[in-house]
């Protein structure tokens, strides 16, 4: 088609989208009516909350999507509703999303206690964007925030997992005793609670965690004193869903969502819960349970300092509550990451999560496959060989081998993944990209904020003093290191490095990109990574975990992996933007801004405002049938959390997406309408 010819079918496709998506023009008209009359619409919300979906929801999921198929000859299904309001004035409600809006705010009311309460039509003729964005800054971030102290504990121990007796459980570091009082009188005060109090040892060793099964609870976190001396849990955000705790590296992308719903409280009250696990746990844990002791996850602590301090208007005080920040995680570099076993023969890090056995998080037949054939050589079903096992009644070294290189893919974060099959899953033996690069942005993070807000030092709680040159000096070294054992010049992409086999393995990441968040690779580097991983990696909805070939044949005997193609997740979208407008790649990164944000939106609109936790980027849905499923889909009415970084990336990519595309976002443009 002649570039004259497509531009002008782009302009008129253009305004038609404006118009909303289905039905807008009725709705418009509608709205401007209400606004008109300047009376609120009152509704008996039951009534109509009732006859809504027992009109519109034809496959009886509590939701209205475009699922909902019409019934012939009962009326059922044909997406044309009747809103009737207390004086019996009828309102027509035409279209999917305009339905599905209609009965999310039904359902506010209805969860409110409202009997009878006025529908404001600007809410259920809402542009979706807007929608999206509102309800994220509004609803979702208080849904997702927590305390661990009287008021909110319940709301923690409501989904107690892998507990036995009738007990829920609560442990405490050895170093707290004023919250270890604190719990365990309020234990005492609150029987119903059935609450166990448990101090934890001094020294948490595998064989501890191991010895908590069937008593596995929550991890305290900090707490503050307010003025009349009562404890108030410091508030945290869980991912949601079946995810009700604080998560490590989620903590990061989600202070990003928050700093710019200006939730600057709660950012900085994020980031002093992680420095708490720093202090006290020794290690930011993978999330506040007892089966996390022993892992950490991805390191984002300066970074995260970083972004709530410029957000902080006292620069004295922010500057004393960074140093704060800084002085943990240095703790955390030295002791977690730059110490055995996470440092390497190579000079560079892997990620190795300690314990023993298989991770007790995972659910119930999660490891049949892996157990079935030595379950078989001794004779037993894969139930009894897996109790024996995990008790310790056998000694199986190769089993052992293949629950450490399990651990170490769950402390990446990146769980699960081929990435590492390389003659058998073996995460350990690799010195990763991703937790490299990392590192070389926590070395540069400290030597700079040292030099230019702590005045060329930073004096340590042992009197030790931290000096910006040393740092600078780490990350050189990094660097080097990196380009010499990460980087491949011909493929033009950065890979894991077997150090065990010395040899780089060439599973084509998303994490390729990270260098360029972390602003280590070089120009020449980050043009071939654009010119040669780009390609490989970018799908219709936004970047996926790993291209297709890498990802492999997927079959019975090997099932798909939730990390791996077609699905694409929130953190390799959000670092992969930063480092490319890090490099001046602005086109691309608005490119691949618009694909994500296209691909929520559309979900959203078609699926009852869903907002999931990850989505298939191939064909741009939130249906990801790998493994877990995909926390964030299951709700009835209206969800009232989406799902934590994938709220972020929303509110992130807003903020980076130009005036021009969010206007099209809005109008449901695709993305191939748009981009060559």
């Amino acid at each position: 088609m002649p570039r004259n010819n497509k531009n002008f079918l782009i302009a008129v496709v253009y305004f038609l989208v404006l118009l909303g998506p289905t039905s807008f023009v009725l709705a418009a008209d509608q709205a401007d009516a209400v606004r008109q009359e300047g009376t609120p619409v009152m509704v008996n919300v039951q009534e109509n909350l009732d006859r809504l979906i027992a009109e519109e929801d034809t496959d009886s999921d509590k939701k209205i999507t475009v699922d909902d198929t019409y019934v012939k000859g009962k009326g059922r299904g044909d997406k044309r509703f009747w809103l009737i309001a207390t004086n019996g004035k009828r309102y027509e409600v035409d279209g999917t999303y305009y339905l599905s809006n209609l009965l999310q705010e039904l359902s506010v009311k209805q969860r409110a206690g409202s009997e009878v309460a006025p529908i404001d039509f600007e809410m259920v003729f809402e542009k979706p964007v807007h929608r999206i964005s509102r309800l994220i800054g509004d609803l979702y971030w208080n849904s997702l925030t927590r305390r661990i102290d009287e008021d909110g504990i319940n709301h923690l121990l409501s989904d107690e997992k892998i507990t036995t007796g009738g007990f829920r459980y609560l442990y405490v570091p050895e170093g707290d005793p004023e919250a270890f009082r604190y719990f365990s009188k309020l234990a005492k005060q609150r029987p119903e609670l059935k609450l166990r109090v448990e101090p934890l040892p001094a020294t948490i060793t595998p064989q501890y965690v191991r010895g908590l099964e069937g008593k596995h609870g929550i991890l305290s976190l900090a707490l503050d004193r307010t003025p009349s001396g009562a404890y108030v849990g410091v508030p945290f955000v869980v991912p949601g869903g079946r995810f009700n705790e604080m998560y490590g590296w989620d903590s990061y992308f989600e202070v990003l969502g928050l700093l710019e719903d200006k939730r600057v409280d709660l950012a900085m009250a994020l980031t002093d819960n992680l420095v708490y696990e720093l202090i006290y746990y020794g290690k930011i844990l993978n999330a506040n349970r007892t089966y996390y002791l022993t892992r950490t996850q991805p390191p984002f602590l300066t970074s995260m300092g970083l972004a709530v301090y410029e957000h902080l208007p006292k620069k004295d005080e922010a500057q004393t509550w960074l140093e704060h920040v800084f002085r943990a995680a240095i703790k955390e570099y030295y002791t977690v990451w730059m110490s055995k076993p996470r440092l390497t023969e190579t000079g560079l890090s892997r990620y190795y999560g300690e314990g023993l056995g298989p991770s007790p998080e995972v659910e119930k037949g999660h490891f049949d496959a892996i157990y079935r054939p030595y379950a078989e050589q001794y004779n037993l079903d894969v139930r009894t060989f897996e109790q024996k096992y995990k008790a310790g009644e056998f000694t199986i070294p190769e089993l052992d081998r293949f629950f450490v290189h399990d651990r170490c893919i769950r402390e990446s974060g990146h769980d699960t993944t081929y990435r590492w099959e390389w003659h058998g899953d073996r995460c350990a033996d690799f010195v990763t990209v991703d937790l490299n690069s990392l590192l070389y942005r926590t070395e540069i993070d400290i030597a700079r904020t040292i030099e230019k807000i702590f005045g060329g030092k930073l004096k340590m709680e042992d009197g030790s003093e931290e000096m910006s040159g040393e740092w600078y000096a780490r990350a050189e070294k990094r660097k080097q290191l990196m380009t010499q054992l990460l980087w491949d010049k011909e493929a033009g992409m950065f890979f894991d490095y077997d150090f065990v086999n010395k040899k780089r393995y060439a599973f084509v990441s998303a994490t390729t990109f990270y260098p360029l968040w972390a602003k280590v690779a070089t120009k020449e580097q980050a043009e071939a990574l654009v010119n040669k991983a780009l390609p490989l990696l970018e799908m219709p909805g936004g970047i996926a975990g790993s291209s297709e070939k890498s990802g492999g044949f997927i079959s019975v005997t090997r099932p798909a992996r939730q990390w791996d193609y077609p699905n694409g997740w929130v953190p390799h979208q959000m670092l992969a933007w930063e480092g490319l407008l890090n490099y001046g790649y602005e086109t691309v990164a608005q490119r691949l801004i618009y694909r994500w944000l296209f691909t929520i939106t559309r979900n959203s609109v078609d699926y009852n405002g869903t907002v999931p936790e990850k989505l298939d980027v191939v064909k741009r849905s939130h249906e990801v049938f790998a493994e877990y499923g995909n926390v964030g889909t299951e709700f009835e009415h209206i969800t009232t959390e989406g799902f934590g970084w994938m709220n972020a990336s929303y509110q992130v990519g807003l903020k980076y997406l130009s005036p021009d595309l969010r206007t099209r976002l809005n109008g449901l443009f695709p993305p191939e309408w748009l981009f060559e």
